[in-house]
């Protein structure tokens, strides 16, 4: 049945920007109405990103820790196994009380009218419910904010849509895992399922089409992640040019069922065959652009499909905001928060914010934990013609000494005449945790003398940070353990 309703802020998907926006809507008494398109509500993040699969890292890691055990001192007297069926009926169970607790409850509290179906903007700021649930509903509001996410993309490799594969989405739906699994890409989404995959008992090869794993980010971080991924048992083949997926059938016939599949590849100038039981895409995402009717409402979008936004979030129709995974990189559930949050403050309140994003942290969930924020040392050398660069070993570190974790580095780039940090990459343990110091660091222009300057506790791994400043001023070789 139709019918129409009016809001301050009408908001096209359900996901982290979706709930800042209503949160910041809220502190400003405005009424407020989304339609969850897609994804149950809470978008990737709760439902098949952030929190399923750091959960099953967290799962995996625990069935590791037999092998990876670097204490003489402990024995088991069986190696562990992990039920993986066990493992995804605890993720659903985890997903669905976030989802509650963190959403649903959420946007009962601020009195958000939640819609559910596929939307479409059909008239300025009026999105339709066009499909589900709640199908024929109108809502129109003073302003509209799009925030549809992302999903996965696959590349334009020959045959590859001819063949079954996993996605980070889909995998969480798999109850009975192959035995062999080969992964294109190499990015952090690959790397992580990459590594729980092999932990749960996944024979995994990973190809990346670059000369690194993760890179975008600081070249000794994915040759570090490289090195300890084949030590623990995952192949990495790097440099490849991809020339076709194609399946294996069990008897050879064009009507059989896939038994496996082929990736062909040339890498060094040499062919190259990978086979495995499955495949799994892990080549990036592309942005839910398409279908909802933003030519219909004036919004442009780029080549790459992300919606065109100024600094503000303001979209080419300036009634209509976007923010999240729509807009393009980075792709993390915090930055499309703030940008949620922002977009109702300039809509609203006309305030001007924008977001620093070279201030914003990456972070890889593997063991070893990969971090960074700021500059990289290429592109300070590009910048500037110079770099001023210290990097240290994480075997260097008294507490990575102590407890046997020592795989690892921290690089420090600092302006090479203020001395201010400008960048800060790390592989190790607990480097999602370490890596705020160096974003505030970043943040606020701090100097490496700043950090020097600063007391840690003794024995951390963040030591290897302050480490890293220190090695700008002595050998830090010649060093004692507390040494200022």
């Amino acid at each position: 049945m139709t019918h129409t309703s009016d809001y301050d802020l009408v908001i096209l998907g359900g996901g982290a920007a979706a709930f800042a926006a209503i949160t910041e809507a809220s502190r400003r008494d405005l009424s407020t109405a989304m339609v969850n398109t897609g994804l149950p509500i809470g978008g990737t993040c709760v439902n098949v990103g952030c929190v399923p699969s750091k959960h099953l890292l967290a799962v995996a890691e625990s069935g590791a820790a037999a092998s990876e055990n670097p204490f003489d001192a402990v024995t088991y007297p069986e190696e562990p196994t992990v039920d993986w069926v066990d493992a995804l009926d605890g993720t659903n169970e985890l997903v669905e009380r976030f989802r509650q607790e963190n959403y649903v409850d959420v946007a009962e509290h601020f009195e958000t009218d939640i819609y559910e179906g596929y939307g479409q903007l059909v008239d300025d700021t009026t999105i339709e419910v066009v499909d589900g649930a709640d199908e024929g509903a109108h809502i129109t509001g003073k302003k509209a904010l799009v925030a549809t996410g992302s999903s996965p993309w696959a590349p334009p490799i020959d045959g590859l849509n001819g063949v079954d594969y996993y996605t980070s989405e889909t995998i969480l739906e798999e109850r009975d895992l192959p035995e062999s699994i080969v992964m294109l890409g190499g990015g952090y989404i690959a790397l992580e399922w990459g590594q729980i995959l092999h932990r749960v008992g996944v024979d995994v090869t990973i190809l990346q089409r670059s000369d690194r794993v993760l890179s975008s980010m600081e070249g000794q971080l994915g040759r570090e992640m490289q090195r300890a991924f084949e030590e623990e048992g995952i192949e990495v083949i790097t440099g490849n040019d991809f020339r076709r997926v194609r399946t294996l059938a069990a008897d050879g016939g064009a009507e059989a069922i896939q038994s496996g599949i082929a990736v062909e590849t040339t890498v060094d100038g040499a062919e190259r065959t990978v086979t495995g039981d499955a495949l799994f895409v892990a080549t990036g995402v592309q942005s839910n652009s398409e279908g909802i009717g933003l030519e219909t409402v004036g919004v442009e979008t780029n080549p790459d499909r992300t919606i065109r936004v100024d600094e503000h979030f303001q979209t080419t129709n300036p009634d209509i905001y976007a923010a999240g995974d729509v807009i393009g990189e980075p792709e993390l559930e915090t930055v499309a928060a703030k940008e949620g949050n922002h977009a109702v403050k300039n809509a609203f309140g006309d305030e001007g914010v924008s977001i620093d994003y070279d201030a914003v942290p990456a972070v890889v969930f593997t063991s070893p934990e990969v971090a960074a924020v700021g500059t990289t040392e290429r592109e300070y050398m590009d910048e500037h013609g110079t770099c001023s660069c210290r990097t240290v070993q994480m075997e260097d570190v008294p507490r990575a000494k102590a407890v046997k974790n020592t795989d690892g580095l921290v690089q420090v780039v600092k302006h090479h005449e203020t001395d201010e940090i400008v960048g800060v990459h790390m592989v190790g343990p607990r480097a999602a945790d370490m890596i705020m110091e160096a974003t505030l660091a970043v943040k606020f222009g701090l100097t490496v003398d700043d950090i020097i300057d600063t007391v840690h506790p003794f024995p951390t791994f963040s030591e290897a940070f302050k480490h890293a400043c220190q090695a700008f001023r002595r050998d830090t070789s010649t060093m004692s353990c507390c040494i200022e």
